[in-house]
């Protein structure tokens, strides 16, 4: 199996998995209960939350944890009131899309390459604006937003609000669920007030993610209960998944420097092979502004899905794009807001290396994709 998906989900490393294990049995026990074992549970907790935290620049205070991103994201929405306006990318995660329509929500552009147009976003920032989200790194492009440009806009805004004796509050969000492992994220650098953070895409397990919320916000619960996570996800602690969460974090920050530099170089041999071997094949996004691991392509006058089975045949995995979006069948919002037609969308693939990605899988890949690539142009050309 050559698996080429990892920006829908990472495999659970054996650091992460034999960390977790002996809170299954050993140590059990609810960290909220009084007896002393139990308080031992609670400091490994803590502790676990406390090192999640320090990799984005926080404190385990800071950390609300939730069963993932899609949780995290909603218990932002949940702070503003329905009627507030909201601003979001064009780009962003159907998490974000689905709860933005539940408020007053309007679309930032982007560019061909899926940046944020930081023009447009001035423009559509009011008075009336209580929530920004963008995203850190586009879900089907790997595109990097220019998150501290953002933040400092959303700056001269608080402040003229302030010197206008304007009372309505305004958020920065910011989903990293997608760069968590392939980028250096730091809450303070970026100017965020709240981050989303998963375990799933960073080799830790699934049903596991993190909400940081400064000091400044103020959230509501979305359930009630015994008060646990600061009173906003009542609830007995998921404390083997945070303990792996915890461990996957730290693995992937120690090796953030060699891991980005292996995959990019491994992206860029997949690239050159891919041009060699397949005509008309476009590359979305640049290089410069994209993670790392990510290879979009639009190969033009072909049906990607049917692409993709081909390529599961012989033992290639990959997507056309959000697996959320992919599931349902629709036609990717991210690649109509960079400008592609309905073409290049159907013929669009999204390529994501991982840890386990050797040189040996890109020349087998590549020579599987040509292969199906072939086929599928001489079945067509047939009929």
């Amino acid at each position: 199996m050559i698996y080429l998906d990892y920006a829908a989900a990472t495999p659970l490393s054996e650091k992460a998995k034999k960390a977790m294990l002996p809170y299954f049995d050993e140590k059990f026990f609810n960290p909220s209960a009084a007896y002393l074992p139990a308080n031992e549970v609670r400091k490994e907790y803590e502790k676990a939350k406390g090192d999640i935290a320090h990799v984005i620049g926080a404190k385990a205070a800071d950390l609300v944890m939730t069963s993932g991103a899609t949780e995290a994201n909603s218990l932002v929405f949940a702070a503003i009131p329905n009627d507030a306006e909201v601003l979001i990318s064009t780009i962003e995660h159907p998490s974000i899309l689905e709860n933005a329509k539940q408020k007053q929500y309007r679309t930032i552009a982007v560019d061909k390459n899926g940046r944020i147009d930081l023009d447009d976003f001035r423009k559509k920032l009011t008075p009336n604006t209580q929530l920004v989200s963008v995203c850190f790194a586009s879900s089907e492009l790997g595109t990097i937003q220019p998150l501290s440009d953002i933040a400092r806009i959303i700056q001269e805004e608080r402040t003229r609000r302030a010197f206008a004796g304007e009372v309505t509050p305004l958020y920065f969000h910011s989903d990293a669920s997608q760069g968590l492992g392939l980028a250096e994220i730091k809450v303070a650098r970026l100017g965020v007030d709240l981050l989303t953070i998963n375990a799933a895409k960073v080799y830790g397990p699934k049903g596991i993610g993190a909400l940081y919320v400064g000091r400044s916000v103020r959230l509501k619960p979305q359930s009630y209960g015994g008060g646990q996570e600061m009173g906003l996800r009542s609830g007995t602690e998921n404390v083997p998944a945070t303990i792996a969460f915890a461990t996957a974090i730290l693995d992937a920050e120690k090796h953030l420097g060699g891991e980005r530099k292996r995959l990019a170089e491994l992206r860029n041999k997949f690239k050159r092979q891919l041009e060699k071997q397949i005509d008309g094949i476009e590359f979305l996004s640049k290089d410069k502004v994209q993670l790392p691991n990510f290879l979009p392509v639009t190969i033009l006058g072909l049906d990607a899905e049917r692409l993709i089975f081909a390529l599961e045949d012989k033992g290639v995995y990959l997507s056309t794009g959000a697996a959320c979006a992919a599931s349902k069948g629709e036609k990717s919002p991210t690649l109509k807001a960079i400008g592609l037609n309905d073409e290049q969308i159907a013929g669009s693939l999204r390529i994501t290396l991982g840890r386990p990605t050797t040189e040996e899988d890109v020349v087998a890949a590549v020579k599987a994709i040509a292969e199906v690539v072939s086929a599928e142009r001489k079945r067509l050309a047939d009929s």
